[in-house]
């Protein structure tokens, strides 16, 4: 998903215009002479959500209770969330069907807390990142090369609840809190089917690879798995956010020997520099379209553009900046 602005590694306790609940910590038994948190596995836990109860209104840290994961389910603890722009688009309920409560998030990193029957791939400590695009593994699509939209778990915004039963795993004092895009990470523990989890290596920092979730693969795999720019050839980049700075990573990555960086900020592209950008673009800059600037600088037009800011006239420069034999 696409969007211009975040605001990532969020704590609970950050987030503006919410209130605080509190809750009591969990009970330690000792055994051998040495603490031991007593086993959480097929128990109801409470713990604190960030909770939208209507459309844009302030986000309330409410404590929940989040039920055992059934079949093909994995309860993780979140340790890391960031904040995504399609969040905030959801919570605002503009264009589509307005679904409260909800617990939104979906940019997060975490480790596994317990897992339903059916769940193979994955163990009780396990660290993992939330996948909102997940993938069933069995389905036409996901056995396709050519595509990743599963039939079972593709994007769906407006189910709120889960797959299995048709029921939600939060509640508050036993009234059902929403889920949002399967993941529902603005919760310290949250249920996703474990076709929607990625195992990573447990030396990667959490508080980092925590936006690989959505916005760092949007950007780097829209480059490499759609784009595909060849060895020496010429990429724009529209829009230099933390999508188009991994957008341009990828075309980096691939090889590309002019990557131009199309921004209204110049402040981003000294930092856009890390990631391969070559050539900047500020179309405050210029009085005729950008796409004829970049046309004028590349002799007739990139070989690849790609389009990371989710405005119209950009995606219409972008498309227009391709010089016509490209394919």
């Amino acid at each position: 998903m696409l969007r211009n602005c975040r605001r990532p590694w969020l704590s609970l306790g950050s987030l503006r215009g919410i209130r605080c609940v509190t809750r009591r910590a969990p009970s330690l038994r000792r055994e051998a002479g040495e603490l031991v948190k007593p086993t959480t596995a097929g128990c109801v836990l409470p713990c604190r959500a960030a909770v939208a109860w209507e459309a844009g209104k302030p986000l309330v840290i409410e404590q929940v209770e989040v039920a055992p994961p059934q079949a093909m389910e994995v309860r993780m603890k979140v340790k890391y969330t960031s904040l995504c722009h399609t969040d905030l688009y959801f919570w605002e309920a503009k264009g589509q069907t307005p679904l409260f409560p909800r617990i939104f998030g979906h940019e997060a990193a975490g480790v596994v807390e317990s897992v339903g029957e059916g769940v193979s791939d994955l163990a009780v400590g396990d660290h993992v990142l939330p996948v909102f695009t997940g993938e069933c593994g069995e389905c036409r699509h996901c056995q396709s090369e050519e595509s990743n939209m599963c039939d079972l778990l593709r994007i769906n915004t407006e189910r709120g609840v889960m797959l299995s039963d048709g029921k939600s795993r939060f509640s508050i004092n036993g009234s059902p809190i929403n889920h949002f895009l399967g993941t529902s990470t603005f919760s310290e523990y949250t249920v996703v089917h474990a076709g929607c989890l990625a195992k990573i290596n447990p030396l990667a920092p959490l508080d980092k690879v925590c936006i690989l979730s959505c916005g760092i693969s949007t950007g780097l795999g829209a480059t490499l798995n759609v784009a595909k720019p060849k060895q020496g050839s010429s990429v724009a980049i529209f829009g230099l956010g933390a999508v188009g700075l991994a957008a341009a990573e990828g075309a980096r990555i691939a090889g590309a020997s002019r990557i131009i960086g199309v921004d209204l900020n110049p402040n981003r592209f000294e930092e856009a520099k890390k990631f391969g950008v070559t050539e900047f673009v500020n179309p405050k800059d210029h009085d005729r379209p950008v796409e004829q600037v970049i046309a004028e600088m590349t002799n007739g037009g990139v070989d690849r553009s790609v389009e990371c800011t989710g405005n119209i006239n950009a995606m219409i420069s972008a498309f227009e900046c391709v010089h016509d034999v490209s394919n």
